[in-house]
């Protein structure tokens, strides 16, 4: 028996034609799988309450930039990585200095452009001295004495003579480290966006050819 082959124009039109169709539907599959899986972030950080503004700082890049390749690739990630990064793990958090951690109550109010006050910046701010409380049970406290809450809830200098309305205000809770609750798992969106890739794939790669 002899066998013959012969390789001819349509097929390998046919082959090129195979492979530009798979290009096109791994390309698809991985730009699906990151934008689901930056769409699924943002769900997250949102539902955890953690603001419009850190959701919007995952962001997803399928590679090539541009054209296709049966080698894309999608990379989603997080602008703000540490912050993100710390509502996915709940680290255990201590001063670097290796001093307690100064957490500012609502009466501290904020800095510029709405930045969290030390406890030096609010002294600087409000013209009052900052005066150490010890607590045996709970947190510590930075308290400023002769001070008034005005209509924001915000502990600012008493002007009165007579004492009229003053009060010791809590400014700061002092704490020797503070443990951040775990509020995502990010982890489990990557996995389910890793599962998908196959079904994705054959899904486009079905729609191309028809």
């Amino acid at each position: 028996m002899k066998l013959k082959l012969d390789i001819t124009p349509d097929l390998v039109a046919a082959m090129a034609a195979e492979v530009k169709a798979g290009e096109k539907a791994v390309t698809s599959a991985m730009r699906e799988a990151g934008t689901g899986l930056k769409t699924a972030w943002r769900g997250q950080i949102t539902g955890a309450g953690l603001g419009r503004r850190l959701a919007n700082s995952i962001r997803s890049q399928t590679y090539p930039k541009a054209g296709e390749s049966l080698n894309a690739a999608a990379l989603v990630w997080s602008k703000a990585p540490v912050i993100v990064g710390a509502h996915d793990t709940g680290p255990l958090i201590r001063s670097k200095e290796g001093f307690w951690l100064a957490i500012p109550t609502e009466a501290a109010g904020r800095g510029l452009r709405g930045a969290k006050l030390t406890p030096g910046e609010w002294e600087r701010r409000r013209g009052l001295r900052l005066r150490f409380v010890y607590r045996r049970r709970g947190p510590s406290l930075l308290v400023a004495d002769r001070a008034r809450i005005n209509k924001r809830g915000q502990a600012v200098e008493s002007r009165s003579k007579t004492g009229r309305n003053q009060v010791t205000a809590p400014i700061f809770l002092v704490v020797p480290q503070v443990k951040l609750p775990k509020q995502l798992d990010l982890d489990r969106d990557a996995e389910r966006a890793l599962d998908s890739v196959p079904g994705l794939l054959v899904a486009n790669w079905v729609e191309v050819k028809m």
